[in-house]
């Protein structure tokens, strides 16, 4: 064990002082707390900076990786107990989808010692209330997504943009988009630089070889997440990833399935199961309009990458602006606050099955909303909107 606390004290030492939003959306007292989200978006990082920056003096914290070497002769309930014997008071365990009995061993941890606060994290694919074991009645979930926009400008500009509601937005987008263009002067040229690299946090590194970076991310997630997690062999995995491609050269893709099952030599089963691990694996974005049932084997409507670096990675000949635009714009929604994105009979977009969205670029037209209630047009290329129409880049501070 002294070697799993001098790994830690090395992350603390280096772990950045550049916060995500979900450091102070967490309720940290809870007993047993799961974190998910996509490989890259910053989860470990969280974890260090809790243990560096929230934790008292008493507490005892222990980071462990789950695929660390020590696991090759311990188990996870002989960690936790040997942990507690210690004085241990929290214990952080990353990448738990990569230690085979999880759900079970968790269960068992969190029943055994009442006085443990555990926090994990897995891939943003885990599906963690059906393991083994039913953690349902004891697990809080979080799902930490990519940089917002607003986190992209803290990130490389130093400024604290606030973070605003929907209702918020709707209501007071001319004052904000004020304010912040005072504060950035060019708010448009700053968003245009994160809609090319700036949703992972690992841009920082550099955004010269950002794009191949993100590639191999999408790699990493096909070939060892798929198969950690749902035992999807290789050669599957292989065929994954043409439809991974088949969709970002098309997306948003309106799926004919039976065409292209039969170009890529997949079944309709599969092929369909395969467009929800790649939902699941925070690839794509599957949308629907709100009248039609969702289904394990339901036809989504349309789908689009998950965010618009994964169109600069996966089809970086082929992009189409207004693609770009409505991608950020469904990003923005996906796993937030339990709001609900659907495709609108009319307009592009029905969020929270209440307001209607059109977008499009600084001449976008109100024609296809006229008449409608709680409806928006949303432009690129502006920088302050009036009445209806709002700046697409102010839906970035949501988060």
């Amino acid at each position: 064990m002294d070697e799993l606390f001098s790994t830690q004290e090395q992350l603390l030492e280096h772990v950045s002082s550049k916060q995500r939003y979900l450091l102070t959306t967490i309720d940290w007292s809870d007993r047993l707390i799961a974190i998910k989200g996509a490989r890259g978006s910053g989860k470990t990082t969280l974890l260090i900076q809790h243990i560096k920056f929230n934790l008292t003096k008493e507490a005892v914290p222990l980071y462990v990786s789950l695929d660390n070497l020590y696991f090759i002769d311990h188990t996870l309930i002989e960690l936790a107990k040997e942990f507690v014997l210690q004085g241990g008071t929290h214990l952080f365990l990353d990448e738990v989808h990569k230690y085979p009995q999880w759900s079970r061993e968790l269960k068992l941890v969190y029943d055994q010692f009442p006085k443990l606060k555990t926090v994990f994290t897995s891939s943003s694919m885990l599906e963690i209330y059906k393991g083994e074991s039913d953690l349902s009645r004891r697990v809080v979930n979080y799902h930490l997504k990519e940089l917002s926009f607003r986190e992209f400008i803290l990130f490389t500009k130093g400024y604290h943009l606030p973070k605003v509601s929907l209702q918020e937005l709707l209501e007071e987008h001319h004052n904000i988009a004020k304010k912040v263009k005072e504060d950035l002067q060019h708010p448009l040229k700053d968003f245009k630089a994160y809609l090319d690299y700036g949703c992972y946090p690992y841009f920082l590194e550099g955004t010269n070889n950002y794009l191949q970076k993100l590639l191999q991310t999408i790699n990493l997630i096909l070939e060892i997440d798929f198969n950690a997690i749902e035992n999807i062999p290789y050669s599957d995995s292989r065929r994954i990833k043409k439809l991974l491609v088949a969709i970002a050269q098309s997306a948003p893709f309106s799926p004919n399935v039976s065409k292209l099952s039969e170009r890529l030599g997949m079944s309709r089963d599969f092929l369909l199961n395969s467009i929800k691990l790649l939902e699941r694996a925070d690839l794509v974005i599957e949308l629907f309009k709100p009248t039609k049932g969702i289904g394990a084997f339901t036809k989504p409507e349309k789908i689009y990458l998950n965010n618009t670096n994964l169109i600069s990675a996966l089809s970086r000949h082929i992009q189409e602006i207004g693609t770009i635009r409505e991608t950020f714009f469904a990003n923005q929604f996906k796993n937030l606050n339990d709001r609900e994105i659907h495709l609108a009979e009319k307009g592009d977009f029905l969020i929270d099955r209440k307001y209607i969205f059109e977008i499009g670029g600084k001449g976008k037209s109100t024609n296809q909303i006229k008449g409608l209630k709680n409806a928006y047009v949303v432009r690129d290329d502006i920088e302050i909107g009036n009445l209806n129409s709002i700046p697409l880049y102010l839906f970035g501070l949501l988060y």
